[in-house]
């Protein structure tokens, strides 16, 4: 998989990242974007878009030439690691124990870092080891022991912080103490600590420390006072821990800025350095950006470049203080596509020190892979077994645009998948879903890409606020609710398929999860991304044979809406104009084609404009699996009864539906197939026919240049991609 696919312009020797490090790829001076105040960018888009695959680019790209470390703020090896200590460590410290240590050893322009005012820190929240004892706080400080020095084959002394914050030294006075009976956490023990800390620093580290840990809330400018506080906010837990948390992370970006600030750093250090936080969703990742998001809003500046991703639009509920969707400022936002990157800065208002922290975020909107980009993997990827022509991979290339929506991982995967498959005559799209592949490095047997793609998609990216209790059905929730169209549908179908559980998910919630992990919404479908409808509609009709799991759930739905009848002619309030037309749709798509007819056969006259509109919304539905006679049924190759009316309502259903469902091909054919059923109807006699004239000119039209007849928003971008 190339890293950087769909990403070029974004990694290129002048483009954006080039220029938010002031360094290029080759190593090469670029003029830094921002000054001082620096906005956090956040990469957003929802799974698949790429945004992981763009932070290891950035990282392989840049990491030679500015000291750029790559996070993973999901990986549970943070927690493990602070498991043994709680009362010392937490998942927080130990990533920027790991960013620290990884500094320490940058062998690029300007060499290693070192970190005595995070040591500090560190070494005071040791003092909550759970023995409590001189030589156990030792031994926890002796972990960070290469934080506060350059490594000796380097030949460089600690510097301005002079000898005082040697680990060995600190352990040495603590030992001391080891021969007394004091209490754990004794007021001895963390005055003796602190003498460590302090007694041999040189004037200038003393001075550091003092400014910076008697700058901690309510230390009151005493150093002393804001270590001890330090130590026991940590202990603490909930809040207060978060509060030390986050000001561990200020003391890093710190002794980050202090090796770049003065001639020295001047003379030795180039560009910017960066940390990337990959899945900067989870809980970690958020209390990282909420702690340098309220920093550099509270007036601290450092020069650290900070990305990460987010899988929410608005980046992330966090960043717009409790308010809602309507009343919050959207963050400034950049899209690759546009050109250059934009002018930011931070907005200058009364109380400044409460605005929301989306004041301090850049958000960077993923792109999606052009049509020439799509159509180059799928190109490179094919295994030639045609004799002459095209049409296979142009088949191919038409169905990954549409099942991918562009979305970069879906395309990667779907066109491996499909290198050697052959799509089936007059295929529908989700036949390339069958397709089957074997992921790199994997020796085991080929696996359907479907199956593929709903594991690393759904599985594998399960929402943040997802309870564990529901980690097992949230995939078949989906599943079922993939023939939803609004709330009301929705909440049928969740309330039918968690019967005999203790804990329910309600409409509410489910909603408010797909938008937490970055999932599109729609007027018109509950699932509101095309492509992922698609994998779980496809899933659905294979659950049970003969797609009865399919079946089970349209017939769920048409009887709900068939016992609101006498709602009929009012609103339904949802996406459908009416109860019946909802009713419809579903009976349709579960094998009520022959009530459909004559129900639109009947609603016709007198109603064109109203029964077109009703049509459309009627046939824009998913097609069941097995074999398709919608486009013989649509061209009058299949006999049917009745009257020329109803023979004609017939065809044309069969014609919408196959522009509607969005899984194949129309073009000029059923273009033409559409103009001549809707002209043949606005010749008949009955009230208002001459009005399907017009119809039929506008359909034919939006048909021949593949658009949606019924626009909505998942749709409406699946037209051709040129």
């Amino acid at each position: 998989m190339s890293e950087g696919l769909g990403f070029e312009e974004l990694l290129k020797e002048d483009g954006f990242f080039a220029h938010l490090f002031g360094r290029s790829p080759s190593g090469a001076d670029r003029k830094a974007l921002y000054g001082p105040d620096l906005p956090v960018v956040l990469l957003t888009g929802g799974p698949g878009m790429g945004k992981g695959r763009l932070l290891r680019a950035v990282r392989d790209g840049f990491a030679t030439k500015v000291p750029v470390i790559h996070l993973d703020c999901g990986s549970p090896v943070y927690a493990d690691r602070a498991a043994p200590e709680p009362g010392a460590r937490s998942d927080m410290t130990e990533a920027l124990v790991e960013v620290a240590q990884r500094l320490c050893t940058w062998q690029g322009t300007g060499g290693s870092f070192t970190f005595p005012r995070l040591f500090t820190g560190l070494a005071m929240i040791a003092t909550g080891v759970s023995e409590g004892t001189p030589a156990a706080v030792a031994t926890e400080v002796e972990r960070y022991e290469a934080l506060p020095q350059r490594p000796r084959l380097r030949g460089l002394g600690p510097g301005e912080f002079g000898r005082g914050l040697l680990p060995g030294t600190i352990r040495n006075l603590l030992m001391t103490l080891a021969g007394q009976t004091l209490d754990p956490y004794s007021a001895a023990m963390t005055n003796a600590l602190l003498d460590a800390l302090f007694e041999r620093l040189a004037p200038r580290g003393r001075a550091e420390l003092e400014r910076i840990y008697g700058a901690y809330p309510s230390a009151g400018g005493q150093p002393k006072f804001g270590l001890r506080d330090l130590a026991g906010d940590f202990r603490a837990g909930g809040d207060d821990r978060e509060l030390a948390e986050s000001f561990l992370f200020r003391a890093l970006r710190e002794d980050l800025e202090a090796a770049y600030a003065g001639a020295a750093g001047w003379l030795r250090r180039v560009g910017r350095p960066g940390l990337l936080l990959d899945r900067a969703e989870s809980p970690l990742g958020e209390r990282l950006l909420r702690g340098v998001l309220t920093d550099r809003r509270g007036g601290q500046r450092d020069r650290v470049v900070i990305a990460g991703t987010a899988r929410r639009a608005d980046g992330g509920a966090f960043l717009h203080g409790g308010l809602p969707p309507e009343e919050a400022v959207a963050p400034a936002e950049f899209r690759p596509a546009d050109g250059g990157a934009p002018q930011w800065s931070r907005r200058t208002v009364t109380g400044a020190d409460q605005a929301p922290l989306a004041d301090g975020v850049l958000l960077l909107r993923m792109p999606v892979l052009t049509g020439d980009q799509l159509r180059a993997e799928t190109a490179r990827r094919q295994q030639r077994t045609e004799p002459e022509g095209g049409a296979n991979r142009r088949r191919i290339d038409s169905a990954v645009a549409r099942l991918s929506g562009g979305r970069p991982h879906m395309v990667l995967r779907l066109a491996a998948a499909a290198a050697a498959f052959r799509m089936p005559a007059d295929a529908n799209d989700r036949d390339v879903l069958d397709a089957s592949l074997r992921l790199p490095g994997d020796s085991g047997p080929e696996q359907p890409v479907a199956d593929v793609l709903l594991r690393e998609l759904v599985l594998e990216q399960l929402p943040v606020q997802l309870p564990d209790r529901h980690h097992d059905q949230w995939l078949g929730l989906l599943t079922h609710l993939s023939v939803a169209h609004d709330e009301e549908c929705a909440d049928v179908l969740l309330r039918h398929h968690q019967a005999g559980r203790v804990h329910h998910l309600t409409v509410h919630q489910v909603t408010q999860l797909l938008i937490d992990t970055g999932w599109p919404s729609c007027e018109r479908h509950f699932i509101g991304d095309f492509g992922l409808r698609q994998l779980l509609v496809h899933r659905l009709y294979g659950l049970r044979p003969g797609g009865a799991a399919w079946y089970a759930d349209h017939h769920l739905l048409r009887d709900h809406y068939a016992g609101r009848a006498a709602d009929e002619g009012a609103p339904d309030g949802g996406a459908f104009r009416s109860v019946m037309a909802h009713r419809m749709n579903h009976h349709l798509v579960s094998g009520g084609v022959d009530d459909v007819v004559g129900h639109l056969a009947a609603t016709l006259p007198g109603r064109p404009r109203e029964w077109c509109a009703e049509l459309l919304e009627v046939a824009q539905a998913p097609y069941p699996g097995g074999a398709d006679g919608r486009r013989e049924r649509a061209e009058g190759l299949v006999a049917a009864d009745g009257p020329a009316l109803r023979r004609t309502v017939d065809q044309l259903l069969n014609a919408v539906w196959l522009c509607e469902e969005r899984t194949r091909p129309t073009g000029k054919e059923t273009a033409d197939t559409l103009a001549t059923l809707l002209g043949r109807l606005s010749i008949m006699d009955f009230d208002g026919a001459g009005l399907l004239s017009r119809t039929a000119t506008e359909w034919s039209d939006l048909a021949k240049n593949e658009q949606p007849l019924l626009r909505c928003t998942c749709t409406q971008r699946l037209g051709r991609r040129r």
